[in-house]
């Protein structure tokens, strides 16, 4: 189905769906692409979705989807909005089942001179080392009680445990830890599923990526980012694997008996959601927050054996090597913050499902070592082509509360994928590119093919174009990791 609904052009990257589209919106939608993109944009239904968050009680501002913007659950992937602290309700349809889905930056000092002909080696070793692929489990074992704190603490409890180093935290969102986390409102499914797939990538979009640093485009915040033109760099992509997802349903089957029980008016029953200031808004919010943690955990996890692997194949220290996190950032998750709104402050929540925070430079939540220059904004595109790193601009803040897009967006279903691709011809165009493939499944390669994409480079110039970011660095894949 294609959406045929209005469509209104501000300028060469914004389009607006305007309040008296569809009945029930209580503000307009605003669509970041360039003419090129909406033909493509329309044709999935998408904008729907758009136009159906605009009518979430107590949305403040417009509703909002990014140039990676592709048909979701209740929310577009690339979605974003904000709702009133206190008036507003909370949305898991605007977050996502992978709650703190999210990318990790591990820089290096290496460059292709230092890894000489070890980089298929490499690969291996992170194959064999960080588990992947559907169901898959991590190497550590862990029993209720630490599970508890690891939904309570996140990153901290894995860095307190020999995962990782104490400076990893500054450079992670929230330091890894979400405060308002408690373990009590995580359901024993949930805790269940997650218990054995602790540092794992899991399937889907998932990976592991060694890039090479190739082009830089501003020298100075990358030099305060640490990358370097020729380095070698590691990117990470999970989220809180089934114990997120759990989460996540166990709360929309309350929501959607909320919803139902109270006669909320919503267009879409996926939509389903319950007041911030309610019992059942304030427990799926907490528990939100354990999920996240556990995806800190998990990432900060995976980044201890990526170090790992890389000792063991090049006989060097992880410090020797210079293999510090640059930035690990959430883009399905809720945050409560507080933004300017019709010239003064107000604090909000703010839903961003397949949306990445962009803060500006100034703003308190960036840790100090970025604060001058701007948040590290990490955005990957298909495997065949890599990552942007980004910088949050005074454009998010204005317009986005202070958000961006999240990676480059499908534009073919997974089903589409399989159906109309051949691995043989996705082998190909990654052996012709000189990239190293390792993957759990063919039909996780497939559907996750560099066809099945829109083309990220399109995508990161309507972001910087509209002032939301601006470029820093193109990391280019040498190998590849697939669930």
């Amino acid at each position: 189905m294609s959406w045929e609904g209005k469509l209104n052009k501000i300028d060469d990257n914004r389009w607006e769906i305007p309040m008296d589209e569809s009945i029930g919106m209580k503000t307009n939608a605003v669509i970041y692409a360039t003419e090129d993109m909406i033909s493509q944009i329309r044709s999935d239904n998408a904008p729907m979705q758009a136009a159906n968050v605009a009518c979430l009680p107590g949305i403040v501002g417009s509703s909002m989807a990014m140039p990676d913007i592709h048909w979701g659950y209740g929310f577009p992937i690339g979605g974003v909005a904000a709702v009133d602290e206190n008036t507003g309700s909370i949305s898991p349809g605007g977050i996502g089942f992978d709650i703190n889905c999210g990318v990790r930056l591990i820089k290096t000092d290496l460059t292709l001179e230092d890894i000489g002909n070890r980089k298929n080696a490499l690969i291996d070793e992170l194959y064999k080392n960080v588990p992947s692929g559907l169901g898959s489990k991590g190497l550590t074992k862990v029993g209720y009680k630490e599970l508890d704190e690891i939904l309570t603490n996140g990153s901290e409890w894995a860095v307190e445990n020999g995962y990782g180093w104490e400076k990893d935290l500054e450079v992670t969102e929230e330091r890894g830890h979400m405060e308002d986390a408690d373990c009590t409102l995580v359901s024993d499914k949930s805790k269940k599923r997650g218990l054995p797939q602790l540092g794992s990538l899991g399937s889907g979009n998932h990976f592991l990526e060694m890039d090479l640093v190739e082009n830089v485009f501003d020298e100075q915040t990358a030099d305060v980012y640490g990358l370097k033109q020729g380095t070698i760099a590691i990117t990470v992509h999970c989220g809180s694997r089934g114990c997120g997802h759990q989460i996540a349903t166990d709360y929309l089957q309350e929501m959607e008996r909320y919803v139902k029980k109270n006669s909320v008016s919503l267009p879409d029953r996926q939509l389903a959601c319950a007041p911030l200031d309610s019992k059942l808004g304030d427990e799926y919010y907490k528990a939100m927050c354990c999920g996240a943690n556990y995806a800190w955990a998990n990432r900060q996890m995976i980044t201890h054996w990526v170090r790992e692997s890389f000792e063991n194949i090049l006989g060097d220290s992880a410090e020797s090597m210079g293999m510090d996190v640059v930035y690990d950032v959430a883009h399905n998750i809720a945050k409560k913050e507080r933004h300017d709104i019709d010239r003064h402050h107000e604090d909000v929540l703010v839903h961003r499902k397949g949306a990445t925070r962009a803060f500006a430079p100034g703003r308190s939540e960036i840790t100090l070592k970025y604060r001058d220059v701007g948040q590290p904004v990490i955005i990957p595109g298909d495997m065949s082509v890599g990552t942007y790193v980004l910088a949050g601009r005074r454009g998010s803040m204005e317009q986005t509360f202070g958000s961006s897009c999240h990676g480059a967006g499908r534009k073919m279903s997974r089903k589409s994928a399989i159906d109309s691709l051949t691995i043989e011809g996705v082998m190909r165009e990654m052996q012709s590119k000189d990239i190293y493939l390792r993957n759990g499944s063919t039909e996780g390669v497939l559907e996750e093919a560099p066809d099945a994409y829109k083309d990220v480079d399109q995508v990161i110039k309507v972001v910087c174009d509209a002032g939301l970011t601006a470029k820093v660095a193109k990391l280019t894949p040498l190998g590849v990791i697939k669930g």
